[in-house]
């Protein structure tokens, strides 16, 4: 089962792929950025902004056909960026936990982004947790938003929350057709056949028999998303950019908690899951789908397929290829 969702491409239906376009994805080294831009320069021309820390991204990148251009957007240079491009996927994220540098580099690189780029269609990649926390309350897009990651990352949500204001200013000043798509739990397997995601490092803590932290307000419920159904909705979220901005829960369609999915890969794993009650760390955020599937359509990977390839990658690398934490 999990070799067909490590081989899956899933294939859009939207017209949007009908031609080939010019994306630029920025964070393209991330965990999910990659992936995206694996898939998307099979039929389009695709530039990838990062500082390009990680060379050996940088060359699996490039030999897929993607242009790397070393970029800062702490300092918002765009120096060789192109303009009037199809489209922009702003995967990057900054997280220093020092206030100035991440509200800049977060909020005021995207709107600085947009204007320098003026694509066609924008999507902002922002996260679930610009929610305020709701316990097990599952919580549509008009869900009041708080600091939700303030217990482990204390400037994350604030920078998230200025972000998406940032980008819906721009998106009506500039007249830029534009998608705000907020992520829940991303996970998959990556180019080289690693786990990455939250879960990855689960199995990680696992490995070495740490305890998993969980809020007390169990269980701590989240809707996972697989790697290869956020490439295949690419498209169709594109498709979607409006102005004003269009702005919908970006997340899979089942819903799942911490705890399950660490007893799954621990069992599978030949591990054990222990957990550990705390208040310094995230709570469940779990969330209605119901917009992002009457544009996109339901997430196709199951949880439980998604995450027995999950393990099973982690099983052949011995857990030595956690993924890297930007995105």
């Amino acid at each position: 089962m999990s070799k067909n969702i490590s081989d899956a491409r899933l294939v859009p239906t939207s017209d949007w792929s009908a031609s080939p376009r010019t994306v630029v994805i920025t964070g393209v080294t991330g965990q999910v950025a990659e992936v995206v831009a694996t898939e998307l320069s099979r039929d389009h021309e695709v530039v990838g902004l990062a500082r390009f820390t990680d060379e050996a991204a940088r060359r699996r990148l490039e030999e897929c056909g993607v242009e790397c251009i070393p970029t800062d957007l702490l300092t918002a240079e765009f120096v060789g960026v192109p303009t009037d491009v199809d489209a922009v996927l702003n995967f990057a994220v900054v997280k220093s936990q020092r206030w100035d540098v991440d509200l800049r580099a977060n909020a005021e690189s995207a709107g600085l982004l947009m204007a320098h780029t003026k694509p066609k269609a924008f999507l902002h990649c922002s996260s679930t947790g610009v929610y305020a926390a709701a316990g097990s309350e599952v919580l549509d897009e008009r869900a009041p938003l708080g600091d939700n990651h303030a217990p482990i990352m204390p400037t994350y949500s604030i920078s998230k929350i200025a972000a998406e204001e940032v980008v819906r200013t721009m998106c009506r000043h500039l007249n830029i057709p534009t998608t705000i798509a907020r992520l829940n739990v991303p996970y998959g397997v990556g180019p080289l056949g690693e786990p990455r995601g939250w879960p990855a490092f689960h199995l990680a803590m696992m490995q070495a028999g740490m305890a998993i932290p969980v809020e007390a307000d169990q269980p701590n419920l989240f809707n996972p998303i697989n790697l290869l159904d956020i490439a295949a909705s690419i498209p169709a979220l594109l498709e979607a950019a409006t102005v004003p901005a269009t702005i919908l829960n970006w997340a899979g369609v089942e819903q799942v908690s911490l705890e399950e999915w660490c007893e799954f890969l621990a069992d599978r794993c030949g591990l054990t899951a222990s957990f550990e009650v705390t208040d310094s760390t995230i709570g469940g955020v779990t969330v209605d789908t119901s917009k992002m599937q009457s544009i996109c359509g339901a997430t196709k990977v199951s949880w439980q397929e998604g995450f027995a390839a999950l393990a099973d990658a982690y099983l052949v690398g011995e857990g030595a290829h956690t993924s890297s934490t930007e995105r």
